[in-house]
């Protein structure tokens, strides 16, 4: 079977296929522009949250912030009520997300805690 006919290689397509694998076609694009999209979003808010790792090692604070995670939950939970999108997998989606983060805060933690030992002799040599 073609890839682009619904009906198989050698049946000829009609007027109405072709306009449902056009609108297909014009559709998946978009699609295709919005996982784009989504995927530079993504880089840039990793930049802004790689940064709070950085600031977060630096001052000694934990990597997770349960308190801002709950708040920032509720906050997609209603983004997504808004804007017609289940909420369950906005949270599902965001707790991917910040399980990403915190495990991104506490390389860079660790990082930091290894790079402050001095070479020879410890941290207080």
């Amino acid at each position: 079977m073609a890839l682009d006919s619904p009906l198989g290689a050698d049946s000829p397509l009609s007027d109405d296929d072709q306009s449902a694998i056009d609108q297909l076609a014009d559709i998946r694009q978009s699609i295709d522009n919005i996982d784009a999209a989504l995927v530079h979003l993504l880089a840039e808010r990793f930049k802004f949250t790689q940064s709070v790792g950085h600031l977060k090692a630096a001052a000694g604070m934990p990597a997770s912030d349960p308190e801002r995670e709950r708040v920032q939950i509720q906050r997609l939970r209603q983004l997504a009520e808004q804007s017609r999108l289940d909420p369950a997998f906005a949270e599902k989606f965001l707790n991917f997300i910040v399980g990403e983060v915190i495990h991104h805060h506490e390389r860079i933690a660790a990082d930091t805690a290894s790079s402050a030992v001095a070479p020879g002799g410890g941290a207080g040599a």
